[in-house]
């Protein structure tokens, strides 16, 4: 196989260059919608008088979801099409977000998340297959890893920026707001309706890919498919211990931050002024985003500190993140928890490379798509478990023990990946 050539934005065909251009407007509008909301979504169901137990239901419901959608979903977009498929998940998130702003009963707020949970689903590898085939075509014998790192940094910017604005919106408008008989958060929500519009305009008119046939049985198909594939990747789970430990771990890492990831929020919150709050929790998000992918721009060099052992690595990373997040639950005033909240988001970046790694090295090609759907599987899981059990324990005690308690999984992992460890070092070769 040749090499590809080096990535150089202006050696680049025109086309090239303009389709670059056109993905990253378009990841930065649809993560900029999403950004609007993530801010403050805690925020607006507290205000709609759920409590963290029915939050935390509300998001295993979107981790449920996704976790049943994505794999029937995977196929439609190679059967059909990606643009229609995207333009289906817009759709989706629409609805969610009408549905969301509808209410403040808690069945609907339920529909609600699960069609978030579809959208997602359906947004899963569609535009970016997409984006790589696309440039590949216009640009043959390009590394396209530049590019696609442009377009994530599109992706992350969009998403801060919303972040951002999603906590300004309820500060500023929030009166007027509730003079018209809204929550102050619903502000932002219809602002991302705004811009998710702008979304499906944009990528009906300016993406373009030639038409496929539609296949009415595409999802059928699909679903049909989804015993056969758990069953391939629970086997090659089963019989190859090292991705076993590997997936049981990841689920308790899931376990452990993920409650940490939905309900920050809520309990920052009570320590900031009450009239700058929402707008520094939205700085905080972006903040967030921004310290995961610095996390991740360091794994590289982190993982050179243990001589490329990624499962040393890993076991490392996750002993970390079990302390951090006893630290976070410790913080009462805001300043620490900013301070270690930002470590913590670090540390979250850090974690994925060498997970990755060591999952990708255990695996064949024709097996990969395969282990990939059963990991985003086990995680979903995972996530939805632990909120669920957060929850519960949070409303009887409070958020703070809920995450102390988590941090007890992380630590379960950590012997996990000691385990796999020596399983790795004991290997032939």
């Amino acid at each position: 196989m040749a090499t590809d050539l080096d990535f150089s934005f202006n050696m680049l065909p025109v086309p090239a260059r303009r389709h670059i251009r056109v993905f990253q407007v378009h990841q930065f509008l649809d993560r900029f919608a999403m950004g609007l909301t993530v801010a403050v979504v805690a925020l607006a169901l507290t205000d709609r008088g759920m409590d963290l137990f029915q939050i935390s239901l509300l998001f295993g419901v979107y981790s449920l979801t996704t976790m049943a959608m994505e794999l029937p979903f995977g196929g439609l977009a190679d059967s059909i099409g990606r643009k229609p498929v995207f333009l289906a998940a817009v759709v989706a998130s629409m609805v969610s977000l009408a549905l969301f702003l509808s209410t403040s009963d808690f069945n609907v707020l339920a529909l609600s998340f699960a069609f978030i949970g579809i959208g997602r689903a359906l947004r899963s590898g569609t535009l970016d297959a997409w984006f790589v085939e696309t440039f590949k075509a216009v640009a043959p014998n390009v590394d396209v890893q530049p590019a696609l790192a442009k377009a994530q940094w599109a992706n992350a910017m969009g998403l801060a920026i919303g972040a951002v604005l999603g906590g300004l919106l309820p500060d500023l408008f929030g009166s007027a707001a509730e003079k018209l008989g809204f929550s102050v958060y619903d502000v932002s929500y219809a602002a991302s309706v705004l811009v998710m519009l702008l979304v499906f305009v944009y990528t009906l008119f300016v993406i373009v890919e030639k038409p496929r046939p539609l296949n009415p049985q595409a999802l059928k198909q699909g679903f049909a498919a989804v015993p056969m594939v758990i069953k391939d990747a629970g086997l090659l789970a089963i019989r190859t211990p090292t991705l076993s430990l590997l997936l049981l771990a990841l689920a308790l890492f899931l376990m452990a931050t993920n409650p940490v990831e939905v309900v920050w929020p809520t309990h920052a919150k009570p320590m900031l002024e009450e009239g700058y709050a929402n707008t520094l929790i939205g700085v905080l998000t972006a903040a967030y985003f921004f310290s995961i992918a610095f996390g991740a721009s360091l794994s590289s060099r982190i993982s050179r500190m243990f001589r490329r052992r990624h499962a040393i690595t890993l076991a490392v990373v996750f002993a970390c993140m079990a302390g951090i997040q006893i630290a976070l639950a410790l913080q009462g005033d805001i300043f620490g928890f900013v301070m270690v909240f930002i470590l913590y988001s670090v540390v979250l970046g850090v974690s994925e490379t060498p997970a990755s790694s060591i999952l990708h090295s255990c695996v064949e090609d024709r097996q990969r798509s395969t282990m990939l759907s059963l990991r985003s599987l086990i995680q979903q899981l995972g996530a939805a478990l632990g909120l669920i059990l957060a929850g519960a324990i949070a409303e009887v005690y409070s958020t703070p023990i809920a995450w102390m308690v988590g941090a007890v999984f992380l630590l379960v992992a950590v012997i996990l990946i000691g385990i796999l460890v020596k399983r790795l070092a004991a290997a032939p070769g």
